[in-house]
């Protein structure tokens, strides 16, 4: 099964992101792909965020989802990208990723969980954070696929519990933007989140200047088997769950674990 990462840097020109977006999947789809990622923030994307992203948030039956549908249905693929949504909230919006089936059906939603409001960002000023519910995953074949956003990987049990839910593989669209180590930082994530729970990560991310660029697709061995630099392009690689099967026969980790996920209120951290 082909799994596409698709990296661009999307502005604030719907019209125009949707169009590179038809070029990466179509050859995403020529070079054998049935399920294409796009990076968050696809729909729309401004830095810092501000009143214009808040103007472009739609529903999931507005113009952004219904052009993805049609590029699903057009092409034969699964479609994942980020977008802006509306919520009861006038000015601030949710940070969404869809997933849409080759025949157009909505399979899946995501809303980002942890807003990036770290290294001198401030996400949670224009995003509101999705709630906390049964991960929704959908079948790619055979295999299980679940969703989460950029700086989510930051935060082991959502992997995990999209694991628990019965996850195979876990697609992470991204804006990772640019910083002291975030290049290193980005690796080791997703390598550690496809480690500790022997499964695929199929992450996209923005290409620069924004982003960091570097979307790849990480094996349940730590491996990356397809990768992108800094470029606008897409990489292609090939999933399945005899893979699987043979890493968790030699590391069965996951089986050997003693401790739980559960949701919290909040952290009580200790005084320094």
């Amino acid at each position: 099964m082909g799994f596409a990462v698709a990296q661009f840097r999307p502005g604030t020109d719907e019209a125009a992101n949707l169009a590179d977006m038809r070029v990466l999947a179509a050859r995403a789809a020529r070079r054998g792909a049935s399920v294409v990622v796009f990076p968050e923030y696809s729909s729309f994307c401004e830095v810092p965020l501000g009143e214009a992203s808040a103007g472009a948030a739609q529903s999931l039956e507005g113009p952004f989802v219904s052009a993805l549908r049609d590029l699903a249905i057009d092409l034969g693929v699964f479609v994942v990208a980020g977008m802006l949504e509306v919520t009861d909230e006038a000015e601030r919006f949710a940070n969404t990723v869809v997933a849409l089936s080759p025949d157009g059906r909505l399979l899946a939603t995501y809303r980002k969980l942890h807003l990036y409001d770290a290294f001198g960002e401030q996400e949670s000023a224009r995003v509101q954070a999705g709630a906390i519910e049964s991960p929704q995953t959908f079948d790619v074949q055979g295999l299980t696929v679940g969703l989460q956003t950029c700086y989510d990987i930051r935060f082991p049990e959502v992997t995990r519990r999209l694991v628990d839910a019965g996850a195979d593989v876990v697609l992470v669209p991204a804006e990772w933007m640019r910083g002291p180590l975030k290049e290193q930082q980005w690796r080791t994530l997703l390598t550690a989140r496809a480690l500790e729970n022997t499964i695929y990560v199929v992450a996209a991310d923005q290409a620069p200047p924004i982003g960091v660029g570097q979307s790849m697709v990480v094996d349940p061995m730590g491996v990356e088997i397809a990768t992108i630099g800094e470029t606008s392009d897409v990489a292609v690689a090939w999933i399945s769950r005899a893979r699987i099967s043979s890493v968790r026969a030699i590391n069965p980790a996951l089986s050997q674990r003693r401790f739980g996920v559960v949701a919290l209120d909040r952290v009580e951290l200790p005084e320094a």
